[in-house]
């Protein structure tokens, strides 16, 4: 089909060479030969007037043209496919839809077990693909490419419609046999402890208590990096040093492990957990579905089901 001239499968292989970065990767991900791939590329080359990609060993780089047509491209093909060709009725029982979903190992182990609980009774063919923290969720929602972002409210943009799950507090976690940890824990010695702590995504952007001491001139003593709160406790286990993690999943591994919890010192703020789709699937019903799932299995765990109580010291 074509439209003022532009094939409009063309669009469909931009799209594929924009998102793919290869010539082979973007043919196969639109089900075309590599030489049918090739010859749409000259043929956008044509069109737009315009390389529209170089060569750089076997990656594609776009030129500014190219990025120009990306995001409009993008969107176009991502509004045809969630309201023209999905209108069909979503049926939980007999979907076998994979929901995509960007969230911490944090939110994995405490909330959305409940959520695969649940799911797996009310839709058993319906799956999952759980993904780490990104630097690029944004651009991820953008595209449609994930389904659903669970992170800390404070952290998300406005970019995309969004909404509360629960309220979360952050505790100090050490080995029990810490015997630094058996008397009040005093702002100085807390900054002054080897401290474990998270930091997310290839960027390794600070967390809610790193943004919270930078914003009052604090800095502690970082002596280990992880990339989840879950490793923290490991990390502590036998040693002096102490991390900072949120509360639910202290006390889930506080069963498990030799931890002790204490409060912490200074003034750490609770914060929000959010979910946050992409505005083109607000309509979706399958959207529509899982967000109803995951805002009443908040609300269940927030209304006494699993409410956490804060650990004093002995």
């Amino acid at each position: 089909m074509r439209f003022k001239g532009l094939d409009l499968n063309l669009l469909v292989a931009l799209d594929a060479l924009m998102t793919e970065r290869n010539l082979t990767a973007a043919a196969r991900k639109i089900h075309l030969s590599q030489p049918a791939m090739s010859a749409a590329v000259a043929r956008l080359r044509t069109y737009f007037g315009d390389e529209l990609f170089t060569m750089k060993g076997r990656e594609l780089v776009p030129t500014p043209r190219a990025e120009g047509l990306a995001v409009p491209t993008g969107e176009v093909l991502l509004h045809i496919r969630l309201s023209i060709m999905s209108q069909d009725a979503f049926d939980p029982a007999q979907s076998s839809r994979r929901f995509r979903i960007i969230l911490s190992d944090f939110m994995t182990i405490i909330f959305f077990r409940r959520i695969i609980d649940r799911v797996a009774r009310e839709a058993p063919a319906v799956g999952f693909e759980l993904l780490p923290i990104s630097d690029e969720h944004d651009e991820l929602l953008r595209r449609g490419e994930v389904d659903f972002l669970v992170f800390p409210e404070l952290f998300m943009s406005s970019a995309h419609p969004k909404a509360t799950l629960f309220e979360e507090t952050l505790a100090c976690v050490g080995c029990r046999t810490n015997e630094q940890l058996s008397r009040q824990l005093t702002a100085e010695r807390y900054m002054s402890m080897g401290h474990v702590a998270t930091k997310f995504g290839r960027a390794l952007r600070p967390n809610i208590e790193d943004w919270f001491l930078l914003e009052h001139g604090l800095k502690r003593r970082i002596e280990v990096f992880v990339q989840g709160f879950s490793l923290i406790p490991s990390v502590i286990s036998g040693t002096v040093r102490i991390g900072t993690m949120p509360l639910r999943l202290a006390q889930h591994f506080e069963k498990q492990m030799l931890l002790k919890i204490v409060e912490p010192p200074l003034p750490l703020p609770a914060f929000t957990e959010a979910v946050q789709w992409p505005a083109v699937h607000n309509t979706d019903p399958a959207s529509i579905w899982m967000r109803r799932i995951l805002l009443q299995e908040a609300a269940n765990m927030a209304s006494g089901h699993e409410t956490p109580r804060r650990h004093r010291h002995c």
